[in-house]
């Protein structure tokens, strides 16, 4: 099929951001221990890697005991600052390739969709750090949207854009919104999601280089 329009998740399908995301999870968990409002646990990297690709309500609403709702509003502020800390020290990191096959798409004439379950300032300080609208015609966070899910999002923006179009992502919010919406869908096996999030996705690829032999 010929696609026009690329919608492309961001973490873990472009940024390989349990990076920075890892040790500023540790830092809020740390807050919530100190004030009684979780035990004690030693978080693993693949455990903390589930809540990427989830926005902010979604993910803290998996805790128990409940979080009230305005120390999640700090834990979520103390992440956002340490995740923003990090990029603006130039410790972001994409996935080998991530540039190169943007700039391959942009090429090609597809329009280029970022779409991401996340903070508006988070996606300003990438687009800014690497300098995303060299290639990205147009972005959209879940913020935007008053984090409503990214296949409502995908839902309200599909009649703006050219068509037939191309959802990519790493998490099962990916693939339900190409599902949805009766879009085709490229699950990203490198990045954050299990293997049960990926069923009925379109294509699949280990590497985001693949997108340049798929299209």
């Amino acid at each position: 099929m010929a696609y026009k329009t690329i919608c492309l998740d961001y973490d873990g399908t472009i940024h390989d951001s349990i990076q920075i995301y890892y040790k500023a999870f540790l830092k809020a968990f740390d807050y919530l221990v100190q004030y009684g409002h979780q035990a004690k646990k030693d978080w693993t990297k693949d455990e903390v890697k589930r809540f990427l690709g989830q926005n902010p309500p979604e993910m803290w609403a998996s805790f128990q005991p409940a979080i009230p709702p305005e120390v999640i509003s700090v834990v979520s502020k103390m992440i956002g600052e340490a995740m923003r800390d990090s990029i603006l020290n130039h410790e972001g990191v994409l996935f080998e390739g991530a540039l190169d096959t943007l700039a391959y798409l942009k090429e090609k004439g597809y329009t280029l969709v970022y779409l991401s379950n996340s903070k508006n300032y988070y996606m300003e300080i990438n687009k800014n750090e690497f300098q995303l609208d060299r290639y990205f015609d147009l972005f959209v966070s879940s913020e935007m949207y008053d984090y409503i899910p990214k296949k409502d999002i995908l839902k309200k923006l599909k009649s703006t854009l050219p068509q037939p179009i191309l959802m990519v992502g790493d998490r099962i919010h990916d693939m339900e919104s190409g599902h949805t919406n009766q879009i085709d869908t490229v699950a990203c096996l490198y990045g954050y999601g299990k293997e049960e999030e990926f069923i009925g996705s379109t294509y699949q690829i280990n590497d985001i280089r693949a997108l340049k032999k798929l299209l």
